[in-house]
């Protein structure tokens, strides 16, 4: 799924956002990538969708520190959570942005999620939410990201 993402973030970055779920999983099942992997990811990138700031507390937006629930820390490797919150403290994420982070690192069940595979991850929120990312923030988000750090 994540080689899926990259290739959504590198093909529809100019256009701010990725096509319609039916258009795209024909142009996704045209670039090569299984059925399967396909609707995993457009499982994935609807209930990205799905969220907004409304879905979260007021006081979320103005909460001091973020203490990780032991499923978290099952999910998501100790690098990955140190960036996150260091993402945070330097205004690269809003705390919001944060927890629907988490949620969509949690929604993939995979255990010890690396730090490559959650910066992917928070490139396609941000880009999902913001649509025109700082060249920077895009940069370090995509430090070399190899096929096989995706899988």
């Amino acid at each position: 799924m994540f080689e899926i993402l990259m290739y959504l973030f590198e093909s529809y970055i100019d256009a701010g956002s990725y096509p319609a779920p039916d258009k795209l999983s024909r142009k996704l099942s045209a670039a090569g990538f299984e059925g399967e992997d396909i609707d995993e990811a457009l499982s994935w990138l609807s209930a990205l969708r799905e969220q907004n700031s409304d879905s979260y507390p007021v006081v979320l937006a103005h909460s001091g520190m973020r203490f990780f629930a032991e499923l978290e820390f099952s999910l998501i490797g100790a690098e990955a959570r140190q960036f996150l919150l260091f993402a945070e403290q330097q205004k690269m994420i809003t705390s919001i942005e944060r927890e629907i982070i988490i949620d969509r690192a949690l929604a993939l069940q995979q255990k010890d999620l690396g730090l490559d595979k959650l910066k992917l991850i928070m490139l396609i929120v941000l880009w999902d939410r913001h649509h025109d990312l700082s060249p920077l923030l895009v940069e370090e988000l995509l430090v070399p990201i190899t096929s096989t750090q995706l899988h």
